[in-house]
């Protein structure tokens, strides 16, 4: 089997890279979603950190930095 161009392989490389790029922005935006909920459950950002063993300022910052955008 014979190897694609270099240039087909590095623009199919960076048509993956765009995908991976937007489904790690979706994910951060569920996770800071999820993150919101549990501050909502629990009533602070320290016992929702408290509770999955993170600082509290990651929280904080997971929630604020990712929060979905509304259309």
């Amino acid at each position: 089997m014979e190897t694609p161009p270099w240039r087909d392989r590095v623009r199919r490389e960076d048509e993956l890279l765009e995908q991976l790029g937007r489904q790690v922005v979706a994910a951060s935006q569920r996770r800071s979603a999820a993150l919101a909920d549990g501050v909502a459950e629990l009533g602070s950002v320290y016992k929702v950190a408290n509770e999955l063993g993170r600082s509290w300022q990651a929280i904080d910052k997971a929630i604020k930095k990712y929060r979905p955008t509304t259309a």
